[in-house]
């Protein structure tokens, strides 16, 4: 019996390679997490802060840690509460998105703040958002989502009122 002292064929190297490649390349997004109901308010002229809404349903623990547009020069994950009568918005850093439980951004609750809008939103524009999640292992991914802008409603609370 002879064993072969050469290496493997180039081709087999190869296979392997791409395998291994193939089996390390980053989840895409949707495979990971679902963002439906996206949505942003119409803004006034003038108004420079808006705001956008969405639910997001995750097959693992994730959570959104940035966010960009391509109408906004700043997004910031933020929560309302009321306290003593006193509604309250806070900046968070990040949003942790659980396994299998929606995460709701809604209006009064959880939402995106856009800042240093470039023009106002109107009904029928289209808001372009990056959004990068990371997941426990600290590796990232990102998600483009495209959200149209709606006419906001006075019982949704607008943002008109905000000021930052």
């Amino acid at each position: 019996m002879t064993t072969l002292k050469q290496p493997l064929p180039r081709f087999i190297n190869t296979v392997i390679f791409t395998l291994l490649v193939i089996c390390t390349l980053p989840t895409q997004a949707q495979d990971v997490v679902q963002v439906d109901h996206a949505w942003a308010g119409e803004t006034h002229a003038g108004q420079t802060v808006g705001a956008a809404y969405m639910n997001f349903l995750s097959k693992q623990d994730i959570t959104l840690t940035h966010v960009e547009s391509d109408l906004a020069k700043t997004v910031e994950i933020h929560s309302m509460s009321m306290e003593n009568n006193i509604m309250k918005m806070r900046m968070l850093e990040s949003l942790p998105i659980h396994a299998g439980k929606t995460a709701k951004l809604a209006p009064g609750g959880l939402h995106l703040m856009l800042f240093d809008l470039t023009k106002p939103l109107s009904q029928g524009d289209i808001l372009h958002l990056t959004l990068t999640f990371s997941t426990k292992d600290r590796s990232t991914f990102k998600q483009t989502l495209k959200v149209p802008v709606k006419r906001i409603s006075n019982e949704h609370g607008d943002h008109s009122h905000h000021h930052h």
